[in-house]
């Protein structure tokens, strides 16, 4: 595979990743001003990690001038469903409903466009929220899960600390330490680096 394309864009300053697979490439995540970002470029599978407004600003755009499925938690597709979400959350933004071609559920070995990833559901910032993990390149697409020195915000509704924490320990913690750490904000990490240093892991 190819070095991925790091796109980062919209209000909060959300990063999407283009990743070249076997049979086309992915697109992780589509925040604001991905869509014109990528507009030149054949993508031919979008997946979101949660349903959180900066990740999902430009995914009906995407889909509609690609012509490609979308991959997302049934949860997630059911908080994209939620015309007055935003509101309740005062936030006064318009976003496109984007619907899942087909669902993503916690397992090992999912195919997508030609290559297997593990796919781990870790709520806790926002339910519904998956991490991909490219077992062969040794990356983890961690979504807003796990940063470099953070870890996700707990305190939006369907947040808990506790849950949060838990899966990062058991699902994350538990990678190889060089694995490369790439999260929907901020810089790039290795699970080493956050194991040892972030103090929200302590």
């Amino acid at each position: 595979m190819k070095n991925d394309i790091c796109f980062t864009g919209g209000p909060l300053q959300t990063n999407s990743y283009l990743v070249s697979l076997p049979k086309g490439n992915l697109l992780i995540d589509a925040p604001e001003g991905s869509a014109a970002f990528f507009q030149n470029v054949s993508i031919h599978l979008l997946i979101l990690t949660h349903g959180h407004f900066d990740h999902i600003m430009d995914a009906a755009k995407i889909v509609r001038q690609h012509g490609c499925p979308v991959m997302m938690h049934p949860i997630t597709e059911e908080i994209l469903a939620d015309k007055n979400l935003l509101r309740r959350l005062g936030l006064n933004l318009e976003i496109e409903p984007v619907k899942a071609s087909e669902h993503l559920i916690e397992r090992q070995g999912q195919l997508l466009l030609g290559h297997s990833f593990d796919v781990f559901e870790v709520p806790g910032h926002c339910p519904g929220s998956i991490c991909l993990y490219d077992s062969r390149a040794n990356i983890l697409y961690a979504g807003d899960v796990l940063f470099a020195g953070a870890i996700g915000r707990w305190d939006l509704p369907g947040g808990n600390r506790e849950v949060l924490l838990d899966g990062i320990e058991k699902k994350l913690l538990t990678l190889p330490p060089l694995t490369r750490l790439l999260p929907g904000h901020g810089p790039e990490t290795t699970i080493g680096q956050e194991a040892h240093y972030n103090i929200y892991l302590k």
